[in-house]
C-alpha cells in the first residue's frame, strides 16, 4: 500500500512522528508536510510566492520532504509533480487537537485530506483530543489500525467513486489509553456554533490588538448509534470515550434548499 501522510503542525510535529513510525509497517510512505505550524489555514493555498520544497534525512522512510506552504500545498504538490505514481491513501495527521463539529471548517489536517479527495484518492484525517500530555505513541497505533481497517474494507469501493464524491474519512480519537478507549462510532458532525469571542490588548506602544479565544457549544446529549435512532455526533462520540469516524464530502451544496427552490420555481428576477 502507498501512502502520502501529511498534516498541518509541521515536519517536526511529534503526532506525524508517531504516525510515519506506525504506518512504514503497512505500506511504503511518502511524508510530504509544511515545514512550520499551519493549524487553522482551512483549505488555503499558496499564490504569491514559490513553494520551496526541502528533503529530510529519516531513519524510518526515505522520501520525507516539507514544503513552506499549507497542507493543502503539500497533497496538491505531491499528486502532481513530487509523486511518480498516485498513492492508495493520503492520511493527514495525527493532529493535536479534535477535528470535530465546527472545527473541521477551519482544520489544515482535515483540508489536506479534502485536498486528495479531488484527486478521486481516498483520505483519512486523523485527530487526538487534546489533553495535558497527549500520547502519540498510543494514537498512532490506533491510527494504524483504522487505516489498515478503512482500506481493506471501503479503499476500493470508494476509491471507484471518489472522483465524483470526494470522500474523506475523519477520525477523532480520545485521550486514554487504548484499553480504555470503548470502540468505534460511526458519526456526523456536531453542528452546534462556536462561541468565539476576542480578548483586547494594548501594546507599550499603545496600539490595541486582539487574541481569539472560545470554544464549541457542543451538545453532548445521548444519542443512539445502534442504527436504529439518531447517528451520534462526533463531538459525543468522543466525550463518551469512542472513537469517532465521520464520512465528509467536499461538496457543500445544500440539497434539501436546492430541492425545495426546483419544486416552488425559480421566482428570482435580476
Amino acid at each position: 500500500m502507498k501512502i502520502l501522510l501529511t498534516n498541518d503542525d509541521g515536519i517536526y510535529a511529534s503526532g506525524l512522528a508517531a504516525l510515519k513510525e506506525e504506518l512504514v509497517k503497512i505500506g511504503d510512505v511518502t511524508v510530504v508536510a509544511p515545514e512550520r505550524q499551519k493549524s487553522a489555514v482551512s483549505n488555503s493555498i499558496t499564490l504569491y510566492y514559490p513553494l520551496i520544497v526541502k528533503k529530510h534525512k529519516d531513519k524510518f522512510c526515505d522520501a520525507v520532504y516539507s514544503i513552506d506552504g499549507t497542507p493543502a500545498d503539500a497533497v496538491k504538490l505531491s499528486l502532481l509533480e513530487l509523486l511518480p505514481e498516485p498513492p492508495d491513501v493520503v492520511v493527514s495527521g495525527i493532529n493535536i487537537g479534535l477535528n470535530t463539529g465546527s472545527n473541521i471548517l477551519y482544520s489544515g489536517t482535515v483540508a489536506g485530506a479534502l485536498e486528495a479527495s479531488q484527486f478521486g484518492i481516498t483520505a483519512i484525517a486523523l485527530s487526538l483530543e487534546l489533553s495535558e500530555k497527549p500520547n502519540f505513541g498510543n494514537a498512532a497505533k490506533v491510527s494504524k489500525k483504522l487505516v489498515e481497517q478503512i482500506m481493506r474494507k471501503y479503499g476500493k469501493k470508494f476509491s471507484s467513486h471518489n472522483k465524483k464524491m470526494g470522500i474523506v474519512f475523519n477520525v477523532n480519537i480520545p485521550a486514554c489509553r487504548s484499553s480504555s478507549i470503548k470502540g468505534v462510532k460511526i458519526t456526523r458532525q456536531e453542528d452546534t456554533p462556536y462561541e468565539d469571542s476576542f480578548e483586547r490588548r494594548e501594546d507599550p506602544r499603545g496600539r490595541t490588538y486582539y487574541w481569539i479565544k472560545g470554544s464549541p457549544e457542543v451538545n453532548y446529549t445521548p444519542t443512539s448509534g445502534d442504527g436504529k435512532g439518531p447517528i451520534p455526533t462526533d463531538a459525543w462520540a468522543v466525550n463518551q470515550g469512542y472513537v469517532s469516524i465521520t464520512p465528509l464530502l467536499r461538496d457543500l451544496t445544500c440539497y434539501h434548499v436546492l430541492k425545495t427552490f426546483r419544486k416552488l420555481g425559480n421566482g428570482f428576477r435580476v
